[in-house]
Order: structure tokens, then C-alpha cells, then sequence
């Protein structure tokens, strides 16, 4: 089979093409963040453009800066939004690139999966998909080097995220990310509440409390939610804002939050 590159498909709306750009881009709200605490084992991020949401990921990606040389892998996994399909599509490229670089696959993880059924090969999913894109500068600016699963959730059921997950978890060298924004085109005052309460279910690792609109990849977050409770993880919010709080208007904004679990 021909080994292929998935090539960036939002750089240069979402986040700068340039590499020196987009790195001194990254490095300004690092620089910004006061992180404290442990090194997580899974955190979730939002995934807009870099001048609405990149605030609220640097937020738990300066966090993940003392595991730099310890994460040798990172589990992605964020909702489908051009492409419908039903479970979760793996991709058979062997390279992401960013304009930072090429990222390496993990290419055991589709054999750790390959008896699940709802589990496919689907390179169409990841074609224009920004949801796992924009993160990848901000874990090769925070990382250095790894290994990525990415995954992209269709419709599948929490209890299925969750398989694939405890399949992927393995130890300190792995690292989980999730990829959700939160309430979408809300009014300002409509949309904290919301995501008030999102974060409330979150915290208290109730995927039951986070509702159809409430979250874009309430899926997977349900799916680490049932993990996190499984394994005795506490989650912890590090930041929680909207658009109209970093670059937008305040009549219709999106939230975003950053999440971090240990």
C-alpha cells in the first residue's frame, strides 16, 4: 500500500501557515499561562481558530510541558463535523503533517483495534476534519516528539469511545487528548450558563449531564468521562471562556473550555 502524508487542510484560517509564525503564535499564550500541577493524563481542549479558543487550550498545554521527553504517544480523539459515518474512523496515512512537521502514526494501535467492529479505516473523515488538526502544533510546540492516534468520532456511543480508549490508555509514556468546544452560537449570558453547567457534569464525571448542544464532542468526552470514573481519575477545569471573551461579539459566541485529569 502506498505510504501517504495527510496534509494540513485548515492552515492558514485556523491557526498561521508560517512556522515561525505559528510557533511564536503558540509561544504567546504559553507564556501567558501560569501552570500548576501535575502532569495530566488526559486533557481536554477546544478546537476553533487560534485567536478564539488558542487562550483557553494553552491554558492545559502549558501543564503538559513537563512531560516533554516522557509522552512517546498521544491518543487524539475529536467529533466528525464534514463527514457523517457511524463509529470511529482511524486514519492509514503514516505521517500528520503541521506546518512544524511531519507527526509519526502509531501504527499498532489499528491492530490493538481490529476486532471492533464499529472501528474503520476512513481517510475521508480526516481529509478536511479541524478538529484533531489544530491541536498538533500545540503537542509538537509542548512535546517535541511522538506518536499520534488519531481518531475521529462519528456516531458512536460513549460506551464505545470508552473501549477504544481503555484499549489505547497504556501508561505514563501515553497521553489522551479530547477535542470539544462547548455550547455553540449562544448569546453571551445564555452560553456561560451553559457551559457552567457542562463543566459542572464534567467535573463530576457525569457524561449524562452533558446534553446534545451543550458540547460539539460530547462523545468523546462522554467516553473519557466513563474511563476517567472507571480508573478513579478527578478532574479539574483550568479555564473557561468564550468567544466573546477573546475575539469575538457577545450576541452569538462559542464556548471552550480546558480540562485537565489525573
Amino acid at each position: 500500500m502506498m505510504q501517504f502524508t495527510r496534509q494540513p487542510a485548515v492552515a492558514g484560517m485556523f491557526y498561521p501557515a508560517d512556522k515561525h509564525q505559528l510557533q511564536s503564535v503558540i509561544q504567546s499564550y504559553l507564556d501567558y499561562t501560569t501552570p500548576s500541577g501535575g502532569l495530566p493524563k488526559a486533557i481536554i481542549a477546544p478546537h476553533a481558530g487560534y485567536i478564539y479558543s488558542g487562550p483557553i487550550a494553552a491554558s492545559v498545554y502549558a501543564r503538559l510541558q513537563q512531560g516533554r521527553g516522557q509522552i512517546s504517544r498521544v491518543v487524539l480523539l475529536g467529533p466528525a463535523h464534514r463527514v457523517g459515518f457511524r463509529g470511529c474512523a482511524l486514519s492509514s496515512a503514516v505521517w500528520f503533517a503541521t506546518p512544524l512537521g511531519e507527526i509519526p502514526l502509531d501504527q499498532e494501535a489499528s491492530a490493538a483495534l481490529a476486532d471492533l467492529a464499529f472501528v474503520h479505516k476512513l481517510d475521508k473523515p480526516h481529509e478536511q476534519e479541524h478538529s484533531l488538526e489544530v491541536h498538533l502544533p500545540f503537542l509538537q510546540e509542548v512535546l517535541g516528539s511522538f506518536s499520534l492516534v488519531p481518531i475521529v468520532v462519528g456516531d458512536a456511543s460513549p460506551e464505545e469511545v470508552a473501549i477504544v480508549l481503555e484499549r489505547l490508555w497504556g501508561g505514563d509514556e501515553t497521553l489522551i487528548v479530547i477535542s470539544s468546544d462547548l455550547s455553540h452560537y449562544q448569546d453571551y449570558a445564555t452560553a456561560r450558563r451553559m457551559d457552567k453547567a457542562t463543566s459542572a457534569a464534567i467535573m463530576a464525571l457525569r457524561p449524562e449531564g452533558i446534553g446534545f448542544d451543550d458540547a460539539c464532542g460530547r462523545l468523546p468526552v462522554s467516553g473519557l468521562l466513563l474511563v476517567a470514573k472507571q480508573r478513579g481519575l478527578k478532574a479539574e477545569t483550568i479555564d473557561l471562556r468564550n468567544s466573546g471573551d477573546t475575539a469575538g461579539s457577545k450576541d452569538r459566541v462559542v464556548g471552550y473550555g480546558a480540562y485537565a485529569f489525573e
